[in-house]
């Protein structure tokens, strides 16, 4: 237990340094999708309606979106320390104590989804200057869903680290696929009213339930708190067993021997 602990403390420790040590993480994770929102917000809120609900403007409609695209590159890039890691020995140094591999993956998923918390929580927090009548119950439950997004995506991103060479390549192609997830999950546009094919891929996306469970907090009770068949339960729901598949995917990519 002492030899895990530590194991898994020192994972832990040497994210949370590194995070510290370069606040410009921040502001690149930060930046980019605040600005998306005010341009992107301000620019269609006119033209913006959501079916049922003639009170929530687009700006307001789309912050959730925006805080769960900041927790999902707060996560992914948290996620690439594993090949520098790898290539600077320290890893390789960690795999060989006698604590599990998954101690060691556990490690990296809590250093990679605290740093996507806290940038993350920064909007939440700030939550109640957009969305008028939000109460401090509804921002801490929101905070909840946010840490389970965070674990989600951070394990996502590690099983998918873990056996690339080069950070490069990984930036590609985990560009490829999370945009058009971040596109196709309720963040910009609402399932209902979308094509039939487009609401299939939609509901087989797990940013979509990502998404709603950042998003019913905000708006209970409101047709924007579950645009279409996602609810809240069943967001937190698919949320979770998403996090846990992917942990376990994690586990199983660091178990495999590495490439010679």
């Amino acid at each position: 237990m002492t030899t895990a602990f530590l194991a898994f403390y020192s994972v832990w420790l040497r994210e949370a340094v590194r995070f510290v040590r370069q606040p410009n993480r921040i502001v690149g994770a930060v930046g980019p999708p605040v600005l998306i929102w005010l341009f992107v917000g301000s620019g269609f809120g006119a033209s913006f309606r959501l079916a049922g609900e003639s009170g929530v403007g687009y700006l307001e409609y789309l912050l959730p979106g925006i805080i769960a695209l900041i927790v999902l590159f707060a996560s992914i890039f948290s996620a690439m320390s594993v090949i520098e890691d790898r290539r600077e020995g320290f890893l390789d140094g960690v795999l060989v104590t006698p604590a599990p591999r998954s101690v060691v993956v556990g490690g990296k998923i809590a250093g990679g989804s605290s740093q996507a918390f806290v940038q993350g929580a920064i909007l939440v927090l700030a939550a109640p200057l957009a969305v008028p009548g939000l109460g401090l119950g509804a921002v801490a439950t929101a905070l909840g869903s946010l840490a389970l997004v965070a674990v989600g995506l951070t394990a996502f991103g590690c099983a998918m680290a873990w056996r690339m060479d080069s950070t490069q390549g990984y930036h590609a192609i985990m560009n490829l696929l999370l945009m058009p997830m971040w596109l196709l999950s309720g963040a910009v546009f609402p399932l209902t009213g979308a094509p039939v094919v487009m609401r299939w891929l939609m509901l087989a996306n797990p940013m979509t339930y990502a998404v709603a469970a950042i998003r019913g907090p905000f708006y209970a009770g409101s047709a924007a708190s579950a645009p279409g068949p996602v609810s809240f339960e069943l967001a937190i729901g698919v949320t979770f067993a998403f996090a846990v598949l992917m942990a376990a995917l994690a586990t199983a990519m660091a178990a495999r021997p590495a490439r010679a």
